[in-house]
């Protein structure tokens, strides 16, 4: 699996097939050391950076940024990430990721690659598209046998205090994981402004949220998960909608709308209330 993904990065590297855009390439990998995981590579190129903070858990920490803020129209980014065998990592963002004003378009790949016994907790912060702005964003997940996978996909409907509410050209979203070679997940979201007045659309909401959680060592906290959504009424969600799907014995998908990323983003904490104890350390107690 690692050296397959070493095939990507270099492919990615020599590709010149989008003169004109500014490409930013990441590696990132994780291993196993006595004790704790640790990452043992971390490359970036600009725009893209990965910082690699200390934590008091056993996992590693990595949160991406880019330069300026944001992706400004002709980034195009893509992100692989390895995590081997009994390693724990935990990725994530700075802040939201913010989509200027791109006739062009802009892009994110993501792909990573867990071995046996490994966990990658994917958790960024939401994407916020500015108005007249486009996104493309693609994310592939290979699990080994043993391996497992939370992963929070979330968008907002943008500058809702400035008026830009839905006003975004494009968003397009597609996920796809794999679990010892077999397609457990596919899932796909397209807005587009050229389909409908968005905004109309989706009425008083604002957040859209998707929760991937999947893996054998994660099934009893799978069916906490679901055992608590089939069982809470919408009424004690606070005016959000929330969802869950079965993945074959040991996983789930998990979806919610919501009026603002503040609520959305407590609903998905506490859903996702066994991460903390997995790390060994609350990744979201002093970013919140």
């Amino acid at each position: 699996m690692i050296r397959c993904l070493q095939h990507e990065w270099h492919d990615v590297e020599t590709d010149t097939s989008s003169v004109g855009r500014r490409l930013g390439v990441g590696r990132l990998a994780v291993v196993r050391r006595p004790g704790r995981s640790v990452v043992c590579q971390a490359y970036a190129s600009s725009p893209l950076r990965l910082l690699t903070p200390t934590n008091h858990g056993h996992a590693a920490w990595v949160y991406a940024s880019s330069y300026g803020g944001g992706l400004v129209d002709g980034d195009d980014l893509a992100i692989h990430m390895v995590v081997g065998r009994g390693a724990c990592a935990f990725v994530s963002t700075q802040a939201s990721t913010k989509v200027y004003k791109s006739p062009s378009g802009t892009a994110v790949e993501t792909t990573a690659a867990v071995a046996e016994g490994g966990l990658l907790i994917l958790a960024p912060d939401p994407v916020v598209c500015f108005a007249r702005s486009r996104y493309h964003q693609r994310q592939r997940v290979e699990l080994e046998a043993g391996a497992a996978l939370v992963l929070v996909d979330w968008v907002s409907s943008g500058r809702r205090e400035s008026g830009e509410r839905w006003a975004f050209d494009e968003y397009v979203s597609r996920t796809v994981v794999r679990l010892d070679g077999q397609l457990r997940v596919h899932d796909g979201l397209a807005l587009r402004s050229v389909d409908g007045d968005l905004a109309s659309r989706f009425a008083d909401y604002d957040v859209l949220a998707v929760v991937v959680v999947l893996g054998a060592s994660l099934r009893a906290d799978v069916e906490r998960v679901r055992t608590r959504i089939e069982k809470e009424s919408t009424a004690q969600w606070s005016n959000q909608l929330v969802a869950s799907a079965p993945i074959g014995e040991w996983g789930c998908v998990i979806r919610i709308a919501g009026r603002s990323v503040e609520q959305v983003g407590r609903t998905v904490r506490d859903l996702l209330d066994f991460v903390p104890t997995r790390l060994g350390d609350n990744p979201w107690a002093r970013k919140w």
